[in-house]
């Protein structure tokens, strides 16, 4: 499962059984920004739904490499998600996600108003699919040096 989470929204995705491809399955929308546990819940629902088994959370760090307000915000949302869910959560770098997600939907002629629907679950799955690409990177490298 992948995850963008900002202030008023968390974008949901989810990968196929393979892990190959990442989709876009909802945005969590709350009132106010500190008000998680109906956010929590779910997300508990959509892990039980999915029997999902890891979680990919975006790492909002600045253009510089350094940690905000914001990564430090998804810093503690991510130890409240491994306490509610018991799974592991792994932080991936999100910089430019919500921009490539804008870029997406502008380049697909979505108007707009309806841009802001749409925006965090596209940059969840870019989070997510950036995430199950590295794995199968990795496993392809693995699997190749061991050839040597």
């Amino acid at each position: 499962m992948g995850l963008d989470y900002g202030s008023k929204t968390v974008g949901v995705a989810i990968s196929d059984p393979l892990g190959l491809t990442a989709q876009g399955i909802e945005t969590i929308c709350r009132k106010e920004e500190n008000k998680l546990r109906k956010t929590l819940a779910r997300i508990e629902a959509l892990v039980q739904e999915y029997q999902v088994e890891e979680i990919v959370l975006g790492f909002p760090k600045n253009m510089n490499n350094t940690v905000g307000d914001r990564a430090e915000k998804s810093l503690e949302f991510k130890e409240m998600l491994e306490r509610r869910t018991a799974l592991p959560v792994t932080m991936w770098d999100e910089r430019l996600t919500t921009v490539e997600a804008e870029r997406t939907l502008i380049e697909n002629n979505v108007r707009r108003e309806d841009r802001k629907k749409y925006v965090d679950k596209i940059a969840a799955v870019f989070i997510l699919q950036g995430y199950l690409d590295s794995v199968y990177f990795r496993q392809k490298s693995d699997e190749d040096m061991e050839e040597v």
